[in-house]
Formats: structure tokens, sequence, C-alpha cells
């Protein structure tokens, strides 16, 4: 099961180093990119990130060296936002400070090396909040420089997906995967919008099944439209696609169809453990009531001395209603007689 397609689709297009080195070379700033040697990016195989904020990012860690005398390192860390969290600052500076904790580990005697977080935003609407670390500030904090001086700055490098046009991504130099995963971030949660540009990307669906790896980026895509556009539009889509290379229909077809079968499968195992834990809630309140009358039945064979119930007396334990048994329990401390007991 699929429980964070966001994150499955932007990992799958940008764990590659040559997908992350185009997208990095567009958004950092020309000083810092003509600094890095691009050849030398890595994807580091560490997590930094704490296991309870797992579902709001990707974790995408890259190292790389610079240009400079010593070939020092830098790092970037590439992260996603389906929505705009004015803490991502805070966060985004709690990973860094993890990748400098282990860097410090491995090179103890190594200076630290400089971090570039670059957020790739889709959250409807764009991006509207923070920026930086030091906008969670108060204003007035930041107004007087000796206090402005012991707060980090911890700039985001933000790609706002919501104001880029199919145009602006169409023209990119990343490669065609990664160009229709930002477009299916972008979209997918809107369907309309999604359907009326599909025509606009059909010769970039065509692009990336030639590429190497072809089917297994066509796959990623299809599984991620599937999952994420409301099922109310899939007609439509499978319309789309049908305009689409043969292979890559018939791809979507077999994987609309895994899909539904596997929401099938789910929503009979649901329905299943549903109804165990609904068994099992009536077999406690069952065992629950059942306890009550047995215990009235012990205590009136003791108090009145008799091995065994009249019939009639027990036909009215048979299935007795919560209320008639309360009765009879307060009954029997003071009653004097079965019929008293049991009898109005």
């Amino acid at each position: 099961m699929i429980t964070r397609p966001h994150d499955a689709l932007f990992t799958s297009a940008f764990e590659p180093p040559a997908h992350t080195a185009a997208l990095l070379r567009e958004l950092l700033p020309a000083e810092i990119r003509d600094l890095i040697a691009w050849d030398t990016l890595r994807r580091d195989a560490g997590t930094f990130v704490d296991p309870t904020l797992a579902d709001h990012h990707s974790d995408l860690v890259f190292s790389a060296r610079l240009r400079i005398d010593d070939a020092a390192p830098i790092f970037a860390l590439l992260e996603h936002q389906s929505t705009a969290d004015p803490a991502m600052p805070l966060r985004t500076l709690s990973y860094q400070t993890r990748i400098w904790s282990r860097f410090r580990k491995d090179h103890p005697t190594a200076s630290l090396p400089p971090i570039v977080a670059v957020l790739i935003s889709h959250a409807r609407g764009g991006w509207t909040t923070s920026r930086a670390l030091d906008d969670l500030f108060a204003p007035d904090v930041l107004a007087i420089p000796s206090l402005a001086a012991l707060v980090p700055r911890a700039p985001l490098i933000i790609e706002d997906l919501a104001h880029r046009s199919n145009e602006h991504l169409k023209a990119s130099a990343l490669a065609a995967f990664p160009k229709l995963a930002l477009w299916l971030l972008r979209d997918a949660r809107d369907p309309r919008r999604l359907l009326d540009s599909f025509d606009t990307w059909i010769d970039t669906f065509a692009a990336a099944q030639r590429a190497p790896g072809g089917s297994d980026a066509i796959a990623a895509l299809l599984t991620y439209l599937f999952w994420v556009v409301d099922p109310m539009h899939h007609d439509e889509l499978r319309a789309k696609l049908r305009q689409l290379d043969s292979h890559i229909e018939e791809n979507a077809m077999s994987i609309a169809e895994h899909l539904i079968e596997q929401g099938r499968m789910e929503g009979r195992m649901e329905g299943r453990m549903e109804g165990l834990e609904q068994g099992r809630e009536q077999g406690i309140e069952q065992g629950i009531e059942q306890g009550r009358i047995d215990t009235l039945r012990h205590q009136v064979m003791i108090k009145f001395g008799s091995g065994s119930l009249d019939a009639r007396y027990e036909a009215l334990l048979r299935s007795p209603s919560p209320e008639a048994v309360d009765l009879y329990l307060q009954r029997v401390l003071f009653a004097d007689s079965l019929a008293a007991v049991f009898e109005d």
C-alpha cells in the first residue's frame, strides 16, 4: 500500500544525482553553482530526520566537492512540501544540525561543510509562509541589532511550483521524468487542471519512455496518477492516456486494474477487521452480561439454600434485559423469598 505517494514520486524522480544536479543548477545562486564540482555529486545514504516527522518530507541529502584549494565538501538537503508549513525553516535547520553532527563524528578535525537547503513546494496557492528561520522571530526582537545577531537566518531556496507554468517547467534543463514528476506534483490534486494541460506533456511522456530506465519511470508516474487523482476522473484520465505510446497505455491500464484490485482487497480486509472488532466488542459485552446473570443465580441459590432454580425463574434468566438483571440484583439483597426477587 502506498502511504505517502508524494514522497514516493519525489524520491523516485530526484534520487538519481544527475536529476538533482540539473535541478540545483537552475535554483542555486550563480556564485554557489559555479563553485560546485557537479561531477562529484553523490546521494548520501544516511538519514538525518526525526522519525516522528517522516510523513512530512523525503529526506534527500547529497554531497559534492567545492572547486576551492582544499576541495572542501558541500551538502544539499532537498525537501518537498505539499502544504505550507511555517515551521519548515526550523525543521530544516534541525536536519542540517544532524548532518553537521555526523560529519563532525566522521571527521573530528575537519571544518564543518556548508549546507544548502532546497524546498520544492507544491502547496496549493503557493508558498505563503516562512522562508528563513528569522521569519519565526518577532520583528521587535530582530529590530535590536544585538539580539538579531544571535538569530541564525538559515534561509530556504524555494522552488514554488504553484507559480510555475507548463512552459517554464518544459523549458527547464531537467530530464523528462523529473519534469513530469514536478508537473504531477503541482497538478494531480487538481484533476481539471491536470486533464486540461495533459496534451502539453504527451511528447515529454514519450521522451521519458525512451530514456534509460524509462519503463520504471513511467510506472512511477502512472501509479502516482491513479493513486492521487480522484477515481471519479479515472475514465477521463484513461482517455488521455490512450493518446500515448501503446506500451504506456497498456502499462497504465495494468496499473489502474492493480490499484483497483488492491483497493478491493484492502476494503475487504478492513471490512473483516471491522467485523472482528465489532464481534470482539459484542463478545465482551455479552460476557459481562452473562457474568452478572451467573452472579445473580449464585447469590439466589446461596441465600435461599436451593441447589437449582424453579423452571419459571430459570426461564427469566435465559434472556433478561440488562435493566431486569439490575432490578433482580438489587432485590436479592433484601428479599425473603424467590418470589420477592423475581415477581412484581
